[in-house]
């Protein structure tokens, strides 16, 4: 059959959402040529999508995944509170698609190294979406310095919204950069002297590149704490040897789950500057 003879009542009672998109599709498409062509159409055909879902759904995976995250933050979490922008995000990384953050499970040991640290300047190697960054700085002291680094600049205006949705933008600073870049330059453009906590979640291959950056560029100071996340999952094994055996560091393993897992193994290591 012609796609003309497709009768809206097949067309409105088509078996799924699946067969409704394609036909939908098809025949915008077919009236679509029929202009190249003729200059108008051959026969009206009425171009219809008549059920929301399906909109919605063809609209949510035009963006990207980040995109969806903040949206759905957007709609069910409570502007100006981090706490329900946090336990929105981890909804949807349960309920709905995977995301790369630390996640709940490792986020619990991470709010309680913060917590013990107090950090009053603190650094972070990787914002992606601005889970850890909210997480976090809703735990710091009033009057503390956070200061997150983020080289994909379409994560990094994602984490600007969500970072602003929580109205925590007065109390961190964004920094899109690569991180070898930028970790030289942190004293002269933030004066900041030393950090008092360190959180690693970028490139895992970058880790121990950067702790070494974080070394050299004097960054560090007796007691400096150093969490880095995946130390499992996906893995950074040179980084793990490093801290543990360079002899600089006081450094521990805290086994966790990965992000939105029950079953998978993953951790933080906690490493502490000896100066």
């Amino acid at each position: 059959r012609s796609l003309s003879e497709v009768t809206d009542r097949e067309y409105v009672t088509a078996d799924h959402d699946g067969e409704v998109l394609k036909l939908y599709y098809r025949m915008h498409l077919w009236t679509r040529l029929q202009r190249l062509v003729f200059q108008k159409p051959i026969q009206s055909i009425r171009v219809i999508c008549p059920f929301p879902s399906v909109r919605q759904r063809t609209a949510s995976y035009d963006m990207s995944k980040e995109q969806r995250v903040l949206q759905f933050v957007q709609q069910n979490a409570t502007r100006g509170d981090p706490d329900s922008v946090v336990a929105a995000i981890d909804k949807y990384g349960w309920e709905k698609e995977w995301a790369m953050n630390v996640g709940d499970a490792k986020g619990a040991i991470l709010d309680g190294v913060v917590k013990e640290t107090a950090p009053m300047t603190m650094l972070e190697l990787g914002t992606y979406m601005g889970y850890s960054a909210v997480r976090t700085v809703r735990l710091l002291p009033q009057g503390a310095k956070f200061i997150t680094l983020e080289f994909n600049p379409e994560n990094a205006a994602v984490a600007k919204e969500m970072i602003s949705f929580a109205r925590l933008q007065d109390r961190i600073i964004q920094v899109i950069s690569d991180s070898a870049e930028a970790i030289p330059q942190l004293k002269a453009k933030f004066n900041v002297e030393t950090f008092d906590m360190v959180f690693i979640d970028h490139w895992k291959d970058a880790y121990t590149r950067d702790i070494k950056l974080l070394e050299t560029n004097k960054l560090l100071r007796k007691g400096t704490v150093v969490v880095a996340d995946n130390i499992i999952k996906p893995g950074a094994p040179d980084y793990a040897e490093y801290v543990r055996t360079c002899g600089k560091y006081d450094s521990t393993f805290h086994e966790s789950k990965d992000a939105y897992s029950n079953t998978v193994i993953d951790g933080l290591e906690k490493s502490v500057y000896r100066g």
